[in-house]
């Protein structure tokens, strides 16, 4: 089986330094029979918005990718959880301390540790959870407007067994506007399980 996978990707995407993590990876994904659409974009700070988060299973889909390419996406963690002996592999895996509770909150947070490298790409769930929601959360606007950075729309398609690479969005500033087109772009993919999707129109 053919593993599809964009063979070239940019120079200012974020990468893992381990070919043994490639390696692994790319096993995973032969054996999920799973396929990859789409190509990165040569962004060397964004963020990554995936949907439609449903279930588990989502991140035992998209992690082997991500091993596979040996792409270092970096995600939010509560920072109790960076302690001996953990706290050095959390950090190489992407992992990003955070206090919920500190003044200015998560996007002030975020926004300083884009500042702070010169490539960072920052994983989020717009949903929040893996049930079905009402409306999305606008968290993960606010970060993108107070680091400046576009945002990555990546899917899961459940049905056709694919991870894709939809579009890259550059926020307009307006909640309303950004959060509608956003939700647009992600409507014509279904998640692991449907019930729990928040059912949007499609962007023509």
């Amino acid at each position: 089986m053919t593993i599809s996978i964009p063979k070239q990707i940019p120079a200012e995407v974020p990468r893992l330094k381990s070919r043994i993590v490639g390696a692994i990876g790319k096993a995973i994904v032969k054996l999920m029979g799973w396929r990859f659409d789409g190509e990165f974009p040569a962004e060397k700070k964004l963020m990554v918005a995936m949907a439609p988060h449903t279930s588990n299973w989502d991140f035992f889909v998209a992690m082997p990718f991500l091993m596979a390419m040996r792409i270092k996406v970096s995600y939010m963690m509560k920072k109790e959880a960076f302690i001996f002996p953990f706290k050095r592999l959390f950090i190489a895996l992407g992992g990003l301390p955070t206090d919920r509770k500190a003044a200015g909150g998560l996007a002030k947070q975020i926004s300083s540790a884009y500042r702070q490298h010169d490539q960072m790409w920052v994983a989020i769930m717009p949903e929040g959870t893996r049930k079905r929601v009402a409306k999305w959360k606008t968290g993960f606007l606010r970060i993108a407007y107070a680091a400046d950075v576009p945002i990555l729309l990546i899917a899961w398609d459940f049905p056709n067994k694919r991870i894709c690479v939809d579009s890259l969005y550059r926020p307009t500033g307006d909640l309303d506007t950004d959060m509608q087109e956003i939700q647009r772009r992600f409507a014509k993919y279904q998640g692991c399980r449907p019930e729990n999707q928040t059912e949007f129109e499609e962007v023509a």
